[in-house]
């Protein structure tokens, strides 16, 4: 049967608003940005799929009465659409990405990680106890603002915090730009509040460290048990892994939300934009400076030096961008030069192999 995909071309948003039933892709995440860059044609030959689950033997993709699975491959990620070739899968085309996280891969290993691709917003999520830190938050918004992705901060377990306000007003200081929700993940508050950022055709992931509630907001926006959870420690408010990979969930009113594994260690790489946005206070003091190579330290006609000494900037936020803008450089130095080794061994294999087939 041939199906007619005209629809998915149209720049209308209704569909995504909610006044109309959405269709299944448009439920699945499927927008005009990626409709633009297929031939209607196409789309009868190889259909849209999205990957929704990542695994060692593949990919789990789904779409308009599709469910299959793709070889595994290293430029893939949960969320990322393919047109999916259902007689040669490893030929399945990867479409432009919309907005993309990425890190440098734990450990020694100088590579980039891919988290997830295609969200539209991700709620960064922390606790109203020892799990806050304002470092870890600022870490995630810049690795959201260098995804092209809205950040919201959702701080959780207010039910059990006697000053909840207390830690709105220090995660309302990460950036101007980020909206602070509080709540109490086991009410209806997670409905209530992050329902401007829940549309239909809208992908969401909830990101942090683990304890913190992400898999309870996940099945709070479900109203039903869809992922385990589990409490903190109660001696250090440290949280227990509950989720163990990234996996895309759908509502039945088409919001693709993701539930994210806590990533104990999240290396800065190629995120210099991203926190350039985060510390745009800094950064347009720093225009400012008498001298372009200023350091912000003694130099003389240091815009950065006077605003902190006039009170109108906290040193410790100023060394906590000198933290991260010194790890994205040597990340993104490291990074290079293995790319680069990988690229001069390809050629150093390239050539051996003509060598032989010349030798025959």
């Amino acid at each position: 049967m041939t199906r007619d995909y005209s629809q998915f071309f149209s720049t209308s948003t209704s569909s995504q608003s909610g006044t109309e039933n959405p269709s299944k892709l448009a439920r699945l995440g499927w927008q005009t940005f990626f409709a633009r860059q297929v031939e209607p044609q196409a789309l009868n030959q190889t259909p849209p799929v999205r990957v929704s689950e990542v695994h060692r033997n593949g990919l789990r993709v789904v779409g308009e009465d599709i469910e299959g699975l793709i070889p595994a491959r290293p430029d893939a990620t949960v969320g990322d659409w393919f047109l999916y070739d259902a007689d040669l899968p490893a030929h399945s085309v990867l479409l432009e990405r919309k907005s993309l996280f990425k890190r440098r891969a734990p450990g020694h290993d100088r590579r980039f990680q891919l988290i997830a691709a295609n969200v539209d917003t991700a709620f960064i999520v922390t606790s109203c106890n020892a799990d806050f830190n304002i470092a870890r938050l600022e870490r995630y918004v810049a690795l959201a603002f260098d995804a092209d992705v809205t950040p919201v901060i959702v701080l959780t377990k207010t039910d059990l915090c006697d000053d909840p306000d207390t830690y709105v007003q220090e995660a309302m200081s990460v950036s101007g730009r980020v909206v602070v929700v509080a709540l109490n993940a086991l009410s209806r508050e997670p409905l209530e509040k992050l329902v401007d950022w829940c549309r239909p055709g809208q992908t969401v992931a909830f990101m942090g460290s683990s304890g913190v509630g992400k898999s309870t907001l996940v099945n709070a926006l479900f109203e039903e048990g869809r992922v385990a959870t589990a409490g903190i420690r109660e001696d250090d408010a440290k949280g227990r892994h509950t989720t163990t990979a990234r996996q895309l969930h759908f509502t039945p009113d088409g919001v693709a939300v993701l539930d994210t594994p806590g990533m104990r260690e999240l290396q800065m790489a190629d995120a210099e934009d991203g926190i350039a946005d985060l510390f745009a206070d800094v950064t347009d003091l720093a225009t400012q400076c008498k001298f372009r190579d200023c350091a912000h330290d003694s130099e003389p006609g240091c815009a950065v030096t006077a605003a902190i000494a006039a009170g109108e900037l906290d040193q410790a936020r100023l060394e906590r961008w000198r933290k991260l803008m010194a790890e994205d450089r040597f990340n993104s130095a490291s990074l290079a030069e293995r790319r680069s080794k990988d690229k001069n061994f390809g050629k150093m294999v390239r050539s051996v192999m003509k060598d032989k087939k010349n030798r025959r």
